[in-house]
């Protein structure tokens, strides 16, 4: 860690500046092609700026912010799409963050004067919620420290649980420290993913909301615009999701070689697409039945999860270990 905090403060002093001309050049420019050259420099250096960090615990998430999500994003705002692009235009405090962090404003209602307490805005989590996952995060790294006398397929099981805990409670922090900051709500970027009935409910409304909403306008409305003119609207969805699933592998790739600096061993790569294979089988089969029969959640939701599991515990996760083995 000697060093790394200095990185760390620069390397996000760059981005904010960065991101501060990207806004500006959103003032200047009208979005297309002109808007989009100016702001190819910030993207490239977007993928530069994580080098700088050797980390897991600084790097990962640095990585994540800038070389995927804040690219993404400004890929959206040269053509005037996506969050960054609104009427009127969002003022730079609230354009920096939006940028680089996994955050989405949410729309407030307005609270009913009659005198009752508005309802909790929908997707929100309680605080006990938080304080379940953190309990259960605080066992599973206690755990970590006897892992010796554990089995390691039990260990694997066990740090996919951690590392989804982790992940929840990070992201979660950050929105909170935004809120405190910019007075706005945000949308939480989990929606109890293991309550999820389908590969489709998984990967698109439960687990990291924030990266399909980005895959969403980039690659698969794009794609499956161009598909519908080639095999018509009905099976057009099924190319948009393998290209959604292939962009999310090669980033992923990415961001585990910024956090481990080895070799790719394409086992992301198999578990994104092998994914993407699976849930393009299963909306032809939602779109063959038409709705006239499906299995009961109660029976569609533990196969589903079973899958993510099994195939997590053999793709995903050992490339993720190699990385935290090796930087840590």
């Amino acid at each position: 860690m000697e060093g790394e905090i200095p990185n760390f403060i620069m390397v996000w002093i760059l981005a904010v500046a960065s991101l501060s001309y990207s806004h500006t050049i959103g003032k200047l420019t009208s979005p297309g092609l002109t808007r989009l050259l100016a702001i190819l420099p910030v993207i490239s250096f977007f993928f530069f700026l994580p080098l700088n960090l050797t980390t897991i615990f600084l790097g990962g998430p640095s990585s994540f912010f800038l070389a995927w999500l804040a690219n993404f994003k400004l890929l959206l705002f040269a053509y005037g799409k996506g969050p960054l692009s609104t009427t009127p235009p969002i003022c730079i405090s609230h354009f920096i963050p939006l940028a680089c962090l996994p955050i989405k404003f949410r729309k407030v209602e307005n609270k009913i004067k009659s005198g009752s307490s508005a309802s909790a805005p929908k997707g929100q989590k309680s605080p006990f919620n938080y304080a379940i996952k953190a309990l259960i995060f605080a066992t599973s790294l206690h755990v970590f420290h006897n892992k010796q006398y554990i089995h390691p397929k039990i260990i694997l099981f066990l740090y996919s649980i951690y590392i989804y805990t982790g992940l929840e409670l990070v992201l979660a922090l950050v929105a909170s420290l935004a809120q405190a900051f910019l007075g706005v709500d945000f949308e939480p970027q989990f929606d109890e993913p293991y309550l999820a009935t389908s590969l489709q409910d998984f990967w698109g409304r439960r687990w990291n909301i924030m990266v399909s909403r980005i895959l969403h306008p980039t690659v698969y409305d794009p794609v499956r615009s161009i598909s519908s003119r080639v095999i018509g609207n009905r099976w057009a969805s099924l190319p948009a999701v393998l290209a959604s699933f292939l962009v999310s592998a090669v980033m992923h790739e990415l961001i585990f070689y910024y956090i481990g600096r080895t070799k790719p061993t394409w086992e992301l790569t198999c578990f994104f697409l092998l994914h993407g294979v699976c849930l393009a089988v299963e909306i032809m089969l939602k779109q063959a039945f038409d709705g006239k029969w499906k299995l009961p959640a109660a029976v569609s939701g533990p196969l589903a999860m079973t899958f993510v599991v099994v195939t997590g515990l053999w793709l995903f996760l050992p490339s993720l270990l190699v990385c935290g083995v090796k930087r840590t």
